[in-house]
């Protein structure tokens, strides 16, 4: 069991970040243990072809044999949102004594893997081997992570925002109350149960950070007790991320527009006059001018004077209306 002491003054600190870095680091559990999480199987389909040009043997390596990754992967964010490129640098200027430390403690008590052996080796060794992570990790979130990452953002900006009402209705104790059954409030002391490590870490004034995340299974706080208090947790609504579209309804602009609108709006891929529309639709021009009207004021179509004529054409936005399936 690992456990926080946060007095007022730490839960007055207790504040929330975003960290792609964390999520991407995470994610190669689900990529290692394809049993670990239902959830996530339509990503990991979707995303097996796609690295495997990549360095599977270094990537799985980060994740020990007990799912444990290196602390120095998932550097603490300094800001509420930082970019992944940003989160990389702090981690490219790890020094080669804290990736030996962290490589190893994450693997402990098992060996290290043959891809991380060069940790046993001198600093320079250990420095070759942080920048080919480093390297490998982008390239493995530009292809696993980045395309579908605005969309897990809207998902934990959600989780945090009821996080965040949680905690200003019912304070702390409501806050963890349901964020994970393994995470227990009790006497000014967050307890983390089912975790690898047993230790205490006193807040002392630097609060609690608390980081949503997709690829989170459980609660994952550092794996060494020299870090600040913080926590990955598994975020709220993970699974509509990867759920099915429902088939689109093809009497869905009729259904937004009304069917006389529709039709027209579908007529005018070519700009067109009051009198040939109604004549085309079999309709009188003072009904069509009516229709044109809205469709022109919502920016749907636009117009134009031809001698003496009017013609009217769909818009951009009206393109782009039509092509919603």
């Amino acid at each position: 069991m690992i456990s926080f002491g946060l007095d007022a003054d730490d839960l007055a600190d207790t504040r929330f970040a975003l960290s792609p870095l964390m999520d991407t680091v995470l994610s190669l559990r689900v990529l290692r243990e394809p049993g670990l999480s239902a959830i996530h199987a339509p990503w990991r389909r979707s995303v097996v072809a796609r690295v495997g040009a990549l360095d599977a043997a270094l990537l799985t390596s980060l994740v020990a044999r007990r799912r444990t990754t290196p602390d120095f992967l998932t550097p603490r964010p300094e800001r509420f949102s930082a970019t992944f490129a940003q989160e990389l640098a702090v981690v490219r200027r790890t020094p080669a004594a804290i990736v030996r430390r962290d490589l190893i403690d994450a693997h402990d008590p098992d060996p290290l893997p043959a891809p991380l052996q060069a940790v046993t080796a001198g600093d320079g060794a250990v420095i070759a081997l942080r920048d080919a992570i480093c390297e490998l990790l982008h390239q493995y979130w530009l292809l696993a992570i980045q395309p579908t990452w605005p969309a897990m953002r809207l998902v934990l900006e959600a989780d945090m925002t009821y996080r965040a009402r949680q905690l200003a209705v019912g304070g702390a104790r409501r806050l963890f109350a349901d964020m994970h059954p393994h995470l227990r409030w009790d006497d000014g002391t967050l307890h983390i149960d089912n975790v690898l490590g047993h230790f205490h870490v006193p807040a002392a004034g630097r609060g609690l950070l608390l980081i949503p995340s997709v690829f989170a299974h459980k609660p994952a706080p550092p794996v060494t007790a020299d870090q600040p208090p913080g926590l990955a947790y598994p975020s709220r609504g993970v699974a509509t991320l990867w759920s099915t579209p429902p088939p689109p309804d093809p009497t869905a602009l009729t259904k937004l527009l009304g069917a006389p609108k529709a039709t027209l709006l579908a007529l005018l891929d070519g700009p067109l006059p009051t009198i040939e529309i109604a004549r085309r639709l079999q309709v009188t021009p003072s009904a069509v001018s009516q229709h044109l009207a809205v469709l022109h004021a919502t920016g749907l179509v636009a117009r134009t004077r031809d001698g003496r004529h009017v013609l009217y054409r769909r818009t951009p936005l009206g393109d782009e209306l039509l092509s919603v399936p």
